[in-house]
Formats: C-alpha cells, sequence, structure tokens
C-alpha cells in the first residue's frame, strides 16, 4: 500500500542547508571552472599575449581573473581540509562547520593577498 501523501526525500521545500553540502557543491563546480579556466588562461597565453593584455585591463577581464583566482584559492584551502579529513581528523559535527568557515574566510584572504601581491603592494 503506497502513500499518495508521502513527500519525497530529502524533499527540498523542508531540507535544510548545511554548511558542508553547500561547500561540498561549490566544491565539484569551482573544479570544473577551474579545469576549464586553466585551459583558457593556457590557450590565451600560449597563442596571443597581447589578447590577454586587452583583456587584463578591462572591468570584465579583472573580474574574471579575479574570480578565477578566488575559485583555486577555494579550491586548495578546501582540499587541505579533505587532506584532514582523509587522515582521520574533523568529522565531528562542530569541527566540521568551524573548518568550513575557515575554508571560505581563508579563500576570500587568499585571493585579496594574491590580488595586493599581483599590484606589487608587498
Amino acid at each position: 500500500m503506497e502513500n499518495k501523501n508521502k513527500p519525497l526525500s530529502p524533499h527540498l521545500q523542508v531540507y535544510r542547508w548545511h554548511i558542508s553540502s553547500l561547500l561540498s557543491i561549490t566544491h565539484r563546480i569551482v573544479g570544473i571552472i577551474n579545469f576549464f579556466g586553466i585551459i583558457f588562461i593556457s590557450s590565451i597565453l600560449i597563442f596571443n599575449f597581447q589578447f590577454f593584455q586587452i583583456i587584463s585591463q578591462s572591468f570584465f577581464g579583472k573580474f574574471i581573473i579575479i574570480s578565477l583566482c578566488w575559485s583555486f584559492s577555494f579550491q586548495i584551502v578546501n582540499e587541505i581540509r579533505h587532506l584532514f579529513w582523509d587522515m582521520g581528523y574533523g568529522f565531528d559535527l562542530k569541527v566540521s562547520q568551524i573548518t568550513g568557515i575557515i575554508a571560505i574566510v581563508g579563500s576570500f584572504i587568499l585571493t585579496i593577498l594574491f590580488y595586493l601581491i599581483g599590484r606589487n603592494v608587498f
């Protein structure tokens, strides 16, 4: 006997997002973006360096470069988090939430540092 009023599991309107699930989805999306981003940047640098210089001077180009810098930073910091998980540390719910927040904040800090280093501030 099937209950027709039974909701699907997990139902999208009932499911509560957690930081670990959000970071997992973001990690996968960022990995795909990094894959295509590195191919795009490499091909532009190999075939037409002057085109890269023109793009990097525009607002849109700067936005893309900073976005890719954040995506690489996020991937690196989150991979370090996964490395600790592979060693058996950080599975506690509270520690997982704290390291998730550290991964988000750390990726933005790394992006800002890379931007400042690129602008020769340091």
